[in-house]
């Protein structure tokens, strides 16, 4: 394979990480062996070390569809969480049930459904544009309502304008708003959600697989622009749906207040593509927006919304001494 096309029939390895929801990876795994039909390849469940009988359910049931004996489907046990990442590169580097090395790895989200074509047209779509690394899919909630996983790169402008909430900011600075509009044809963007993302192997052959020093959020804005800088392109594919119901395995819905990987994870991205000055002008950004919505809400006597001891540890995260993340120092070196 060269970075002009394919030149036969690329194979495909399907990436299903599982984390306590082992109904759910099954039913995305089914949805996922559905739409290999007709395509080279296999599919690798990651049990991410679970502790709660999701590895031998996984595999009695992989089993019981025959998945098994097949040696199209593997399902295997990582040994320790330590995110998203660290999850996906594991099955990675299993390589294809049958031993092979794939042309391409398709991350799929245990809560996320490839309907009708969505892994062909992500297949397709590579082809057809060369300059194109990563494929990412066009994702809908179960209510129908079209999820926002279109983006430009955050910076510390982005940061100011989406804590100040104030329409002549957002105005002025229009074109570093994070999330893009909805697209409505398939194109460029800066980085996209790894709920349902295709990514050539000569892409992570070039830039590594994702930074495990993330646990949660921001890996896959990392892996986006490590390879946007080695010159590789991220689409949003339009014809490729998937159906997502979100945040199942985090339980972001439920979150009174982001938790401490989060503020890792941001603090993490900023300083290894804004440098420590740029990571602290970004909180800065973050936390001078914030003043301007704050009183906003004070002349309009309304309570901000903002999550209880945001700003404090947001602070706290960003000045200490950090020479790892908290879920490494926690967990597995």
């Amino acid at each position: 394979m060269t970075m002009t096309g394919f030149a036969a029939a690329p194979s495909v390895h399907v990436i299903v990480l599982n984390w306590r929801t082992p109904e759910m990876s099954l039913e995305a795994a089914d949805a996922a062996m559905r739409e290999m039909q007709g395509l080279d390849g296999g599919l690798t469940i990651v049990d991410n070390d679970s502790g709660d009988g999701s590895f031998e359910t996984l595999r009695q049931a992989a089993q019981a569809r025959g998945w098994l004996d097949a040696g199209r489907v593997a399902v295997v046990q990582s040994g320790w969480n330590g995110g998203f990442g660290a999850g996906n590169n594991y099955g990675i580097r299993q390589n294809l049930p049958d031993g092979r090395r794939a042309d391409l790895v398709y991350l799929l989200n245990s809560d996320a459904l490839p309907q009708p074509g969505a892994i062909r047209a992500l297949v397709d779509y590579l082809a057809a544009h060369p300059q194109a690394g990563i494929a990412c899919s066009r994702l809908r909630g179960t209510d129908d309502v079209p999820h926002s996983t279109a983006f430009r790169f955050p910076s510390v402008a982005s940061e100011f304008e989406a804590t100040s909430r104030t329409g002549p900011i957002s105005r002025l600075l229009r074109g570093s708003i994070v999330a893009l509009p909805q697209p409505v044809t398939s194109g460029r963007v800066d980085w996209s959600a790894g709920a349902s993302m295709l990514i050539r192997m000569d892409v992570l052959d070039r830039i590594g697989l994702f930074d495990e020093g993330f646990f949660l959020y921001f890996e896959e804005t990392d892996l986006c622009r490590r390879a946007a800088n080695a010159g590789w392109e991220t689409h949003y594919v339009v014809e490729s749906l998937v159906l997502h119901i979100g945040s199942v395995s985090t339980g972001m819905k439920t979150w009174k207040r982001a938790p401490d990987y989060w503020y890792d994870s941001r603090r993490r991205y900023f300083e290894k593509h804004h440098g420590r000055m740029g990571a602290l002008g970004a909180t800065a950004a973050h936390l001078g927006g914030a003043g301007i919505f704050r009183l906003r809400c004070l002349l309009a006597r309304r309570k901000p919304d903002t999550p209880p001891g945001h700003f404090g540890y947001l602070t706290r995260h960003a000045l200490r001494l950090q020479p790892r993340p908290v879920h490494v120092e926690k967990g597995k070196p």
